[in-house]
């Protein structure tokens, strides 16, 4: 008889010492289980912030850890279950303590068809648009993951005939030791080495999407990843940018979208999304859909109802002929690419942010060679670097066009000062030591544009 997700996971803790390693989103979600199914031998739970001991204060059952030393518990449990963005980077592991996480065990647990998501860039709208598609072809669908709902939210439901579509980070991946029925593998780029040891441990996160795949699953990758990999599953390639005809099963051509076996014309994709990165998005989402037993011609006029997320390439409005973007998902030089590439009369772009030492050689290559681009602002501290860069790689072009700015009002303040067509947030940096996160540095943007 089948086993639900939440009958799975009661017994998996059951008896178990179990530390809840980090008290956001996920971790709230994961204590509020544990607690309500009571199954645990001792529950803890860690994290820097001693502000969670007036949150749990009247749960006396639940062991605290907390401030400089609260990863010093570790062996005292028999499962840590790490929250997305918690680092370990240096920490050793005691071997009887299995860390995992809640990707991981939904992937283990839920016998529900599950498609996880992943890439450096374009998770978030590929695995919205798959969950749109496969709703609006009538089958039962739920998305989870990175998209904000964490995996144990589901442990009541879903009912066995809806797929799940679950958006996984490379930090809910990184101690994930099983793989999904469907996994999509988008792209890689240099992100998060704050995080982690260095380039080939963030891969080796990613990667966690199907190194655990059986025969009977599905791969869908792009071709780059997968051309000196070995897996058991069935693999489909994916080409961004292919142009012309190209062994892959699914790619962008110059004027089509290859979808295994047929072919969709460009000029009939009716599309909310902009820039030729997007059709990378929408043609391994009707991919997906397809293979979940969509019909291809219904799921492509499903993506004109796809009206997009917030802060990707999102318009924020037209003030005095000028029209602003917010494109604060923008954490990598290039997505910034890929944004000016898809809005090419730019004429003033707003880049900067968290410094995490990643290269930023295309970007600077890339900015000279727009024509329409009049001024960038440079925010710190990547946007400085930039700056620096750009100087000694063009300094005639550089030295009329490049402004060091403060913050971001400054920025914006110049940039309606003296933009005549179009204004673009686009990063090339995480919002870390100045935000939250790119959802606040993006609404702060909007606020900005629109109250100003």
């Amino acid at each position: 008889m089948r086993k639900s997700f939440k009958e799975q996971l009661a017994a998996f803790f059951s008896d178990k010492k179990v530390l809840i390693l980090g008290f956001g989103r996920e971790g709230k979600t994961a204590y509020e289980l544990l607690r309500g199914l009571n199954i645990t031998a001792r529950l803890g739970v860690a994290d820097a912030d001693a502000r969670i001991m007036t949150e749990l204060q009247n749960d006396s059952e639940t062991d605290l850890h907390v401030g400089e030393n609260y990863l010093g518990c570790l062996s005292e449990y028999d499962i840590v279950l790490q929250s997305p963005g918690v680092s370990l980077k240096g920490v050793r592991i005691p071997e009887n303590v299995l860390i995992t996480g809640q990707t991981d065990l939904l992937f283990r647990f839920c016998e529900n068809k599950i498609v996880g998501v992943t890439g450096t860039k374009g998770k978030s709208t590929t695995a919205s648009l798959i969950y749109h598609l496969l709703t609006f072809c009538g089958k039962k669908a739920v998305l989870i993951g990175n998209i904000g709902v964490p995996p144990l939210k589901i442990t009541d439901y879903p009912e066995p005939d809806t797929i799940i579509i679950c958006e996984a980070s490379c930090h809910q991946l990184e101690h994930a030791r099983h793989s999904p029925p469907v996994a999509v593998y988008l792209n890689l780029y240099e992100e998060h080495l704050d995080h982690y040891e260095d380039f080939a441990a963030y891969k080796a996160a990613k990667e966690n999407i199907f190194l655990y795949q059986k025969a009977s699953d599905l791969l869908i990758a792009n071709m780059d990843l997968i051309k000196n990999i070995s897996a058991e599953s069935k693999i489909l390639s994916a080409v961004p940018d292919a142009c012309n005809e190209t062994a892959a099963d699914i790619a962008v051509l110059e004027k089509k979208l290859k979808i295994l076996d047929k072919t969709v014309d460009i000029a009939n994709i009716r599309s909310n999304l902009q820039g030729r990165h997007n059709l990378y998005n929408i043609a391994i989402a009707l991919a997906v859909a397809t293979e979940l037993g969509c019909d291809l011609e219904q799921a492509v006029s499903g993506v004109a109802g796809f009206g997009g997320l917030p802060h990707r390439l999102e318009k924020i409005g037209e003030i005095n002929g000028v029209t602003y973007i917010n494109d604060s998902i923008s954490t990598i030089p290039a997505a910034t690419v890929n944004a000016l590439r898809a809005f090419p009369g730019t004429d003033t772009l707003i880049l900067g942010g968290m410094d995490r030492g990643i290269d930023y050689a295309a970007l600077t290559e890339f900015l000279p060679a727009c024509p329409a681009l009049e001024r960038v602002l440079c925010l710190p501290d990547s946007g400085y670097r930039v700056a620096k860069e750009l100087r000694a790689y063009n300094p005639e072009w550089s030295s009329q066009r490049i402004k060091l700015v403060k913050d971001l009002p400054e920025a914006v303040s110049c940039a309606k000062a003296a933009a005549r067509r179009l204004v673009l947030l686009s990063p090339a940096a995480a919002s870390y030591g100045f935000y939250t996160n790119f959802e606040q540095r993006g609404e702060h943007f909007r606020q900005l544009i629109i109250n100003n």
